[in-house]
C-alpha cells in the first residue's frame, strides 16, 4: 500500500494517478497525441485505472469531461473502489459542469489552473471569485489550481478561501502564457526549467493548507531516465508538508509507470524522515 495523509476525513495515498494522458495531453516530443489518444481507449482506461488499484493507489484525479466521467462510470460499474478528486473542465459552463461531477460523487473538486491564471491576468478576480463560490456551494471541500506561485499566496493574504491549492512545479504562464489544450485544442510540447520548481516549493512549504503538486516530472522530461524520476520524486517529498499530496500521469504503452513510480514513492517516504 501507498503511503497515506488525511485530506479532509479521506486516507489518501501521497501519490495519486493523474488523467492528462488519458485525454491525449502530453508535454513530451517522443509520445505524440494521436499515440496516446489511439492507446488510451475508454476500456484501456478502465484497465489502468485497475491497474493502480492493485498496487495500492486508492485516488484519482481526473478532468471533468464527458469522455472522463463516462469511463469512470465504467470503472466503478465493474467494481473499482478508488476515490477522485475532479478537476473542472473549462469548455463547459461550470454550473452544468459541476452538475455533472457531483453525479460521480468526488471527494473533492478544484477549479482548473489555466483558467484561474487567464482570469488573473486579465483583470477577473471577481469571476474567480464567483467560480470558486459555485464550486464550495457543492459542499465538497474546494481547491484552486495555477501555475504561478504568487497566486497562491495572494489568494492566502486576501483570504479568498480555497481549502486546498493544486500546485504546478512549472509556471507555464511566466515564458509564454501557455493557454490549456484544454481550452484551445491545440497541443504543443514545452520546455521546463528547474528554477520554477523550488519557487513553488518555497509556496508549498508557506501556506498551512494541503497542496497537491502536479508536473513533479516536468511533465514527463525528468521521466526519460529512471534516475530523473527517483530524483524528481526524491526532491519533491523532501520539500513539501506531510499533509501534501502528488499526482503524476502515466503512459503504459510500453512499460508499467505505475507500478515503477509507486515503487519509488515507497522507497523515498521510507528514506524521507517525517
Amino acid at each position: 500500500m501507498l503511503p497515506t495523509t488525511d485530506f479532509f476525513g479521506h486516507p489518501v495515498t501521497r501519490l495519486m494517478i493523474g488523467g492528462n494522458p488519458f485525454g491525449g495531453h502530453t508535454y513530451i516530443p517522443w509520445v505524440s497525441r494521436e499515440e496516446m489518444l489511439d492507446y488510451y481507449t475508454a476500456d484501456t482506461v478502465v484497465k489502468t485505472l485497475f491497474r493502480a488499484e492493485a498496487l495500492g493507489y486508492n485516488t484519482a484525479l481526473l478532468l471533468g469531461d464527458d469522455f472522463t466521467l463516462r469511463v469512470w462510470r465504467q470503472y466503478r460499474q465493474q467494481g473499482g473502489t478508488m476515490k477522485w478528486i475532479a478537476q473542472t473542465h473549462p469548455p463547459l459552463l461550470l454550473e452544468t459542469n459541476l452538475v455533472n461531477i457531483m453525479e460521480y460523487d468526488p471527494i473533492a473538486i478544484f477549479h482548473q489552473g489555466t483558467m484561474t491564471d487567464n482570469l488573473m491576468e486579465e483583470g477577473h478576480q471577481d469571476q474567480l471569485q464567483k467560480n470558486l463560490d459555485a464550486i464550495q456551494s457543492t459542499g465538497k471541500p474546494y481547491g484552486m489550481a495555477t501555475h504561478v506561485p504568487e497566486t497562491v499566496l495572494k489568494a492566502e493574504e486576501e483570504g479568498w478561501g480555497p481549502d486546498f491549492y493544486m500546485t504546478c512545479l512549472h509556471n507555464m504562464r511566466k515564458r509564454d502564457k501557455y493557454q490549456s489544450s484544454f481550452i484551445t485544442g491545440v497541443r504543443r510540447q514545452h520546455e521546463f526549467f528547474a528554477e520554477d520548481r523550488q519557487a513553488m516549493f518555497d509556496v508549498i512549504a508557506s501556506v498551512d493548507k494541503p497542496c497537491i503538486a502536479f508536473k513533479i516530472l516536468s511533465g514527463g522530461h525528468m521521466a526519460r531516465e529512471d534516475d530523473g524520476i527517483y530524483r524528481a520524486v526524491e526532491e519533491t517529498f523532501a520539500k513539501i508538508k506531510p499533509s501534501d499530496l502528488t499526482v503524476v500521469g502515466v503512459f503504459q504503452k510500453y512499460r508499467d509507470e505505475l507500478q515503477q513510480n509507486a515503487e519509488i514513492v515507497q522507497k523515498v517516504l521510507g528514506a524521507v524522515p517525517r
